[in-house]
C-alpha cells in the first residue's frame, strides 16, 4: 500500500526532512522536476529508487529558465494529480518550494556554464536557458546535498552541462542520465506535449523517425552533412520550423565531423504551431 510522501516548502523543513531520512547513512537520489508529470518522470523515480534508499523529488516551475516571451505562466501545473503519482510510487519526499524561498529578496548569484556542451545549440535560441537551469540545479543540490541525481536523455543538452558543472564544482554529487521514454509512435514524453493540438500531435513523432532516419544513413556510410540535410529536410516538409538538427560528440557536444570522430548524438529542436519540441538520439 502507498503512503504519503513528505512535503517540505522551507529549508529548515527541508532540512529537517532530509536528517530523518539520512538515518543510518541511507543515500539520496533526488528527482529535480518542473511537475506536470508523465511516465517519463516516473522512470526517474524507479531508477532513483534502485540507486539510493530514499528518493527526493523537487517540484518546482524555475522563473530564471524562461524568458518574457515563453510559457512560465502557462506551464501546467498538476500538483495533485503530481503528489498521487508519487505517493503510488512510495517517494519519501518532495520538495516544493515557491519563488520566494528559491530566490529571496537579494538574491544575486547565478551560475553561468562555458564549453562546448552550452555552445551552439539551445544557446541560440534560448541563451538565458543554461544559466538559469544551472542555478537551480546548483542550488537544489547544495540544498538536498544528495547521493544521486536522475535526469532524463531528453534534455540531452542540459544533462550534459549539469554533468559539467557538478564535476567542475566539487558538488559530491553523481549525475545520472536515463533513457528517453517514448509514445507508442516514438514521440518523446514531454510536459510541453500537451499544447499540441490534435493535428499536431499526429504530425509531431516525425521528428523521431527522421532523427532515426538519419542514424540510418550514417551507419550505412553516407556522409554526415547529406545524412543531418535529409533528416532536416523531413521535419521542414511536415510543416515544422527547424531551430536546429545537427550531430554533435556525445560526451562533449563538441560540432563533429565524421563518423570517426568519436561517439555521436543527433540532437533536433523544431516548433509545431505554438510548441517547440526538442529531442535526440544516439548513432
Amino acid at each position: 500500500m502507498s503512503r504519503s510522501p513528505m512535503i517540505a516548502r522551507t529549508i529548515p523543513a527541508l532540512h529537517r526532512a532530509l536528517d530523518g531520512l539520512r538515518l543510518r547513512k541511507a543515500t539520496v537520489a533526488l528527482v529535480p522536476t518542473m511537475g506536470a508529470l508523465h511516465d517519463g518522470h516516473v522512470s526517474l523515480v524507479r531508477l532513483a529508487k534502485r540507486r539510493a534508499k530514499k528518493v527526493v523529488v523537487s517540484i518546482f516551475v524555475n522563473p530564471t529558465q524562461f524568458a518574457p516571451t515563453e510559457d512560465f505562466g502557462s506551464y501546467p501545473r498538476t500538483w495533485k494529480s503530481d503528489v498521487a503519482r508519487l505517493a503510488a510510487e512510495d517517494v519519501d519526499l518532495i520538495w516544493n518550494p515557491d519563488v520566494k524561498v528559491m530566490y529571496p529578496d537579494g538574491f544575486a548569484t547565478r551560475i553561468v556554464p562555458e564549453g562546448p556542451a552550452t555552445a551552439g545549440l539551445e544557446d541560440r535560441f534560448r541563451p538565458h536557458f543554461f544559466g538559469g537551469v544551472a542555478t537551480v540545479v546548483g542550488k537544489l543540490f547544495t540544498q538536498v546535498r544528495p547521493d544521486f541525481a536522475m535526469f532524463g536523455e531528453k534534455d540531452y543538452q542540459q544533462l550534459r552541462v549539469i554533468t559539467q558543472m557538478a564535476r567542475d564544482l566539487d558538488l559530491g554529487v553523481k549525475v545520472t542520465g536515463s533513457r528517453t521514454v517514448r509514445e507508442r509512435d516514438g514521440l518523446a514524453m514531454s510536459s510541453r506535449n500537451v499544447y499540441l493540438s490534435p493535428e499536431e500531435r499526429q504530425m509531431a513523432p516525425v521528428l523521431y523517425r527522421a532523427m532515426k532516419e538519419s542514424v540510418r544513413r550514417l551507419r550505412a556510410g553516407d556522409d554526415t552533412e547529406a545524412a543531418i540535410a535529409g533528416g532536416a529536410e523531413m521535419i521542414v516538409a511536415a510543416g515544422f520550423t527547424l531551430d536546429y538538427f545537427e550531430v554533435r560528440h556525445a560526451e562533449t557536444l563538441a560540432p563533429i565531423g565524421s563518423v570517426n570522430d568519436g561517439p555521436m548524438r543527433i540532437l533536433v529542436a523544431a516548433r509545431l504551431g505554438k510548441t517547440r519540441l526538442i529531442d535526440n538520439v544516439a548513432v
